[in-house]
């Protein structure tokens, strides 16, 4: 099984202290194609016919987000590249930034030339400060005295908050302010970061722009299935023999990435899009890694035959339920109540009519939580629930 490279196709070949060794392979031609052989709409058009999604989980059209933020009326607009990357199980971005920065300067600089902006901001994770933080810089300044840099790139350092990698807590975060999820509409793309229009789009989605603008919309379509175009970045890790970055052509099956890839062995079943993700037991690991079907940010975390699903449920809840904001009660509460409820199970202490309450609660905090992370919470418990429910059982019957 061989990997597409198309995102990470500078990775290892390249410098990234050094923009030379970029320029040397096309870098910032495709800045340059933009803006001297395209209009700003032209730029648009040709990223919403090539069908780049957002690689952030979400998957909203790129050039839709971007088209919606020009159109917006306001005489200041603002570019973010969301690097925060507090997904579980996700360190793709960090390996893009460590070896490619310069792609991603160039991916700002196509967006913010399209939507019309003087001023584009990185949000890098904390925790990711001290690795990443001069290599950015180093690459923005670089840029800059190239004069290959159209608009000013700052970089801004998140607190560490799971939750500001939900765009408006984000927003709230550059701000100043406690990272809290924004009540919505309205969306960023017409008041966002100091109520003004701004495009929010993470590290692998900017870096698909200079790609699909210097080798054309048809290019990038042809790859991939019908509602899911070009490559994904996946992040693989747990109870595998090769953890690591790959990237394959979506529609790849999942099998290819987990067994032939990361050499992974006696699955039991595989989490993909993180702590937020879905759950696919072994008995479909060739389902399509695909927006039809499961996709999320590109965390992907296995777990081997030897672990316990209730267990793992619990952990999982009780990151959610250390990382909500607590500014809606049903992720607030929600959280706080399932991790009781599963630790009863463990005590021995369970029942069927906890695990109905577990199975209400989950679907309140689906349906009324403020925004991603209370929404999400759920999704192991529900998807393990729903195909290995005998092991919850189990835990009744035998206390």
């Amino acid at each position: 099984m061989s990997q597409k490279l198309v995102v990470l196709e500078n990775c290892e070949v390249i410098d990234p202290k050094d923009i030379d060794t970029f320029i040397q392979r096309d870098g910032f031609q495709a800045l340059r194609k933009a803006a001297d052989q395209m209009s700003p709409e032209e730029v648009i058009d040709e990223i919403k016919s090539s069908g780049l999604r957002g690689r952030g989980g979400a998957g909203f059209p790129t050039g839709l987000k971007l088209d919606l933020t020009r159109k917006a009326s306001a005489e200041e607009k603002f570019i973010i590249c969301n690097a925060d990357e507090g997904e579980v199980g996700t360190f793709k971005d960090r390996y893009i930034l460590e070896c490619d920065p310069f792609s991603l300067i160039e991916g700002i600089a196509i967006a913010g030339y399209a939507v019309g902006v003087r001023k584009a901001y990185i949000y890098l994770r904390q925790e990711y400060c001290r690795l990443l933080f001069d290599t950015l810089q180093n690459a923005i300044d670089q840029a800059k005295a190239r004069g290959l840099l159209n608009i000013d790139v700052e970089v801004r350092v998140g607190a560490g908050a799971y939750v500001c990698g939900e765009e408006s807590a984000l927003i709230e975060s550059i701000e100043g302010k406690r990272g809290d999820a924004r009540y919505r509409p309205p969306y960023p793309t017409s008041e966002g970061l100091w109520g003004k229009p701004t495009s929010v789009n993470n590290v692998e989605t900017l870096m698909n722009l200079p790609r699909i603008i210097l080798r054309g919309a048809d290019w990038f379509s042809a790859m991939g299935t019908e509602r899911s175009k070009g490559t994904k970045v996946f992040s693989v890790c747990g109870d595998v023999r090769n953890p690591g970055v790959y990237e394959l052509e979506m529609g790849t099956p999942l099998r290819e990435l987990v067994e032939e890839l990361a050499q992974a062995q006696d699955i039991k079943m595989v989490q993909v899009g993180g702590a937020s993700g879905r759950v696919v037991p072994y008995e479909m690991i060739d389902t399509p890694l695909s927006f039809e079907t499961v996709l999320g940010a590109g965390a992907v975390i296995v777990f081997d035959r030897s672990r316990d699903v209730v267990e793992v449920a619990r952990r999982t809840m009780e990151f959610f339920e250390e990382e909500s904001c607590g500014k809606c009660t049903p992720c607030r509460e929600g959280t706080k109540r399932m991790v009781e409820l599963l630790q009863s199970l463990e005590d021995g202490e369970g029942s069927k009519k906890g695990i109905k309450l577990m199975e209400d609660l989950s679907e309140t905090m689906m349906l009324t939580s403020l925004c991603g992370l209370g929404q999400a919470a759920p999704n192991f418990f529900v998807d393990t629930l729903k195909y290995y429910r005998s092991e919850y059982e189990c835990l009744i019957r035998n206390g």
